[in-house]
């Protein structure tokens, strides 16, 4: 079996990646031709997976790309996926998370359309949620040029299924984080600032609203729920969730309590990082990916944390060894500011 991941460098693309090659799969990953590409997650497995070059930009590179792999799995992950970057670049954010996907959709059309297509859907396009918790029947709501450009992801996914008898899935996945999260997310800003603070290389952490509320997960049991889609006998879009919501306040004092600190000696609330439109509470409901494919998360919220502020501590400890210590005091008061990328 031969799968193609899009977004192969990002956090879920790795993991998948990992899962697949357990799975006896031959692996290619898209990138894009790019002097700044950031290869880290995937430098394990780099001689064992096949990259190849092509843009969501571009539908002529993607039709090459797929000729060129011929796969029976393509995994969509590939997205403007920095919630508060999509306000500062809407329009290419909608060119990349919403009209990509209609150009992969259209060249899987054209090229290799018995390929089994799955869709990286978010729980970000309920937005300002119409019911608690969200199922896949839940309206949308989006609140970010990010959530509105993965609603028209989502739906052109379904109406390429429902039109050209396309096995094309969505997973409408809610939050999944990892130590391979990047470090301008909420839940990596944290465990990374944690890390620094214990280590005596920053003094505080600056956060935006801490009473916002999110269903937070494992990222490497989330990838295997999208695998599962790809193998059932008819294509269907499923919520993948833990069913829990925990704050960013709680985020904060599991995170600092790892390091027996108390979060409040060392947060300061900056309401320059609240979002022009906040979604303040996600929850989903996963009971019939749990009933369908037989999916469950394996790693509570608790754990989760605890194991990104241990993998943080850890790198942490070797930049100091290295002698790699940057001023990231700077970094650390701007890491949510609305448009800040990770560098």
């Amino acid at each position: 079996m031969k799968a193609l991941i899009t977004g192969i460098t990002g956090q879920d693309g790795s993991y998948l990646a990992d899962f697949l090659l357990d799975q006896g799969y031959q692996v290619y990953g898209m990138v894009r031709r790019a002097s700044t590409e950031n290869f880290d997650r995937i430098a394990h497995i780099k001689n064992r997976i096949t990259l190849v070059q092509a843009d969501l930009l571009d539908e002529l590179s993607l039709m090459g790309m797929l000729e060129q792999v011929r796969p029976d799995e393509i995994y969509n992950l590939a997205a403007m996926s920095f919630v508060p970057t999509s306000w500062s670049q809407p329009i290419l954010t909608g060119e990349f998370t919403g009209i990509g996907v209609v150009r992969m959709l259209e060249a899987v059309r054209r090229v290799c359309p018995k390929s089994r297509f799955y869709q990286a859907s978010s729980s970000e396009m309920f937005g300002k949620v119409r019911e608690v918790p969200q199922t896949e029947l839940t309206p949308f709501y989006p609140r970010s040029p990010y959530g509105v450009s993965k609603v028209y992801g989502h739906y052109i996914t379904v109406n390429y299924r429902e039109s050209y008898n396309l096995f094309a899935v969505s997973g409408i996945l809610f939050n999944h984080e990892s130590p391979r999260r990047g470090r301008e997310f909420v839940t990596r800003k944290v465990t990374d600032g944690v890390a620094r603070i214990k280590l005596g290389l920053a003094r505080s952490i600056s956060m935006g609203n801490i009473d916002s509320q999110r269903d937070w997960g494992f990222a490497g049991d989330y990838v295997q729920a999208m695998w599962r889609m790809l193998q059932q006998k008819t294509p269907d879009d499923f919520v993948i969730a833990t069913g829990k919501a925990h704050s960013v306040r709680e985020l904060l004092r599991v995170a600092f309590e790892r390091v027996d600190l108390d979060w409040k000696d060392y947060v300061v609330v900056d309401p320059k990082l609240i979002r022009p439109a906040e979604v303040d509470q996600l929850l989903g409901d996963s009971s019939k990916a749990r009933r369908v494919l037989k999916w469950k998360p394996s790693v509570t919220f608790e754990q989760l944390v605890h194991m990104m502020v241990e993998a943080d501590m850890e790198r942490v400890r070797q930049e100091i060894a290295q002698g790699a210590l940057p001023d990231i005091r700077p970094a650390t008061r701007s890491a949510g500011r609305k448009g800040k990328t990770s560098k």
